[in-house]
């Protein structure tokens, strides 16, 4: 008995001694006196309805998260950058190419070659975009959809607000694509006018907001056959968004207006017509010729009544769901009501795919960035005719990064990480190993043929954050996309000062 006494007090003692220990975090174990530390000063944009990819930690990858935006270790110095880099820039698919590297937090140049030469950007059009869209929306406004009665008690007018993300049944509070929901604005609607006496109505559509064509002259015959775009217009479903290999309705707005008329059937409301004022024709998915301006506006009443509305998700998260799928048809339409909203009553000179890229580029301006030289004909990126610098987009991505322009700086958020989201998911990985940019870069990704980008930010391994940009000409699609891997990658295991 006295020896099971002795055996438990030393295991006792042993327990309490380790306890110390572990809480000392001297020997492994779940005790600590360490405080949680704080999450990373950056702003987080609401939650999309792609899966949130986390940062990546030991566990997920070979490299360190990625670092806060802001470090106290100093930036590489031009000559260790160029030392960095002389390799990399002499692959044959970088021959003619234009690279820029900058330091976030100052600006400063520390890498420029051919940075001032203009080339076509394709998909890192959108960072400019992204930059213009910013100014014309508070950081949290939305776009709201409605049902107003019309100009008899048996007519409602279904108002098309710029929401092309709207979830076919009950919208979801916390997602991008599908926060609003258009069972959500039938329930509604339906309520008020059964509590009129009301149900057989005629459902008219009201498409003057923001109108314009449904496609470029300057796209590919095939986009839209493909996935690569959609019909640029102020009302859609979410569950019709293109993708790839995936075409969206010609008529995106008769699509959603006639799924809402079938929601209002389904709750009691008879629905005799839908109408469309000015459809071109041919009715429901007939397309207008490009270069035309649509469908010419409707004639609201005065101080219509409101039977129910739905709002989507805030603007600025919509542009970083952007970026991430690298979604043509979201960035146009964006774009097209921004720039309509800015100008002046009975102008319309924006409407057109042209109008809105100089647009862009006009409030790109307006931020104190230099942009000559530069020329957009549309805001996705599709069109060849697109001409921007490396140096302008270095310029947009420190400026989004300096804290003063939250709807830019969201969109940032929103690249794809290297090697694990987006359009970089696949990327950044070499021999089956991830390269050094792995997990710490964010950036836009831009393909077309003969033509390929990558700009965006990454961690250093001294902890400081760049920005950066490569166009490339002339290069095959994969020898480029390598090369500009390996260009980042370079970058982010210099540490060079």
């Amino acid at each position: 008995m006295k020896r099971l006494t002795a055996a438990l007090t030393v295991c006792g003692v042993l327990a309490v001694g380790y306890a110390g220990l572990d809480t000392a975090d001297l020997v492994p174990g779940v005790l600590t006196t360490r405080p949680v530390p704080p999450p990373p000063p950056t702003e987080t944009p609401g939650t999309r309805t792609l899966p949130v990819v986390p940062q990546p930690t030991p566990s997920t990858s070979i490299r360190m998260p990625l670092g806060s935006l802001a470090g106290d270790s100093a930036a590489p110095s031009p000559p260790g950058l160029r030392a960095a880099l002389a390799g990399v820039i002499r692959m044959p698919a970088l021959a003619d190419a234009s690279l820029v590297v900058r330091d976030a937090q100052s600006g400063a140049v520390l890498f420029d070659q051919g940075g001032s030469t203009t080339r076509i950007p394709a998909s890192t059009t959108k960072l400019l975009t992204a930059a213009a869209v910013g100014q014309a929306f508070a950081p949290d406004e939305t776009l709201t959809t409605e049902v107003r009665l019309g100009g008899r008690a048996d007519e409602i007018v279904l108002v098309a607000g710029g929401d092309s993300l709207i979830d076919p049944g009950d919208g979801d509070p916390t997602a991008v694509a599908g926060r609003a929901g258009l069972a959500d604005l039938a329930d509604q609607v339906a309520r008020a006018l059964r509590d009129d006496g009301t149900l057989r109505v005629t459902l008219s559509v009201d498409e003057s907001y923001a109108p314009g064509p449904p496609r470029a002259a300057t796209w590919g015959e095939s986009f839209q056959a493909l996935g690569i775009v959609g019909t640029v217009a102020m009302l859609g479903l979410s569950s019709e968004r293109a993708e790839l290999d995936k075409a969206a309705p010609l008529d995106p707005v008769g699509s959603t207006a006639a799924a809402f008329a079938a929601l209002l059937e389904d709750r009691g409301i008879q629905v005799t017509a839908v109408e469309r004022p000015g459809q071109a024709p041919g009715g429901p998915g007939a397309r207008p010729t490009p270069g035309s301006t649509g469908p010419p506006t409707g004639t609201p009443t005065p101080d219509p009544r409101v039977l129910g509305s739905i709002e989507s998700a805030p603007v600025r998260d919509q542009l970083a769901l952007a970026l991430t799928d690298s979604d043509n048809t979201l960035t146009e339409i964006l774009a097209r009501q921004a720039a309509f909203r800015a100008a002046p009553a009975g102008e319309s000179a924006a409407a057109g795919f042209d109008g809105v890229g100089a647009w862009i580029i006009d409030q790109v301006a307006t931020l104190g960035i230099e942009t000559r030289g530069a020329t957009l004909v549309d805001a996705s990126g599709l069109s060849r005719e697109n001409l921007v610098t490396a140096r302008l987009l270095t310029d947009v991505l420190v400026l989004g990064y300096d804290g003063q322009h939250p709807v830019l700086r969201t969109a940032l958020e929103g690249m794809p990480i290297a090697g694990l989201s987006g359009t970089l998911a696949g990327r950044f990985i070499a021999d089956g190993e991830p390269e050094a940019a792995a997990g710490r870069a964010r950036a836009k990704t831009g393909t077309l043929t003969g033509a390929n980008a990558l700009a965006g930010s990454v961690v250093d391994d001294d902890g400081r954050l760049l920005v950066f940009a490569g166009l490339v000409s002339g290069a095959p699609t994969e020898p480029a996309r390598s090369a500009l891997d390996a260009f980042v990658s370079a970058v982010a295991a210099c540490g060079c000062r």
